[in-house]
């Protein structure tokens, strides 16, 4: 997760609540979705950016999970999603992101 973006959701918990965020992300990769829900639930762990040692515990999700895919019109996610859930290891993906929400999620 890059900087700007680490610095954005540190300013939007401080200004709506850590209990107010729902971070989704998208990655096409286990290993970097599973990094950027490390660094939105426990802090970045490359010590690098505004997060780091920030446990910020966030709800963390990734797009192709089921509990998000029901939450979007089907037409928006085929035409934006659609193909990505057909290449990408969403098993893997999926894992990878619960793996660090039930770990360091505080608010599930």
């Amino acid at each position: 997760m890059d900087l700007e973006n680490q610095k954005r959701i540190k300013e939007l918990a401080e200004e709506h609540g850590a209990e107010n965020l729902v971070v989704i992300l998208g990655g096409a990769e286990a290993e970097a979705s599973g990094l950027a829900a490390e660094t939105v639930t426990n802090g970045d762990p490359t010590f690098a950016g505004p997060l780091a040692g920030v446990q910020l515990g966030l709800r963390v999700y990734h797009i192709l999970e089921p509990e998000i895919k029901q939450e979007v019109d089907e037409e928006v996610y085929d035409e934006q999603v659609g193909m990505m859930e057909m290449v990408l290891d969403v098993e893997q993906i999926v894992e990878e992101v619960k793996k660090y929400r039930e770990k360091y999620c505080n608010y599930l």
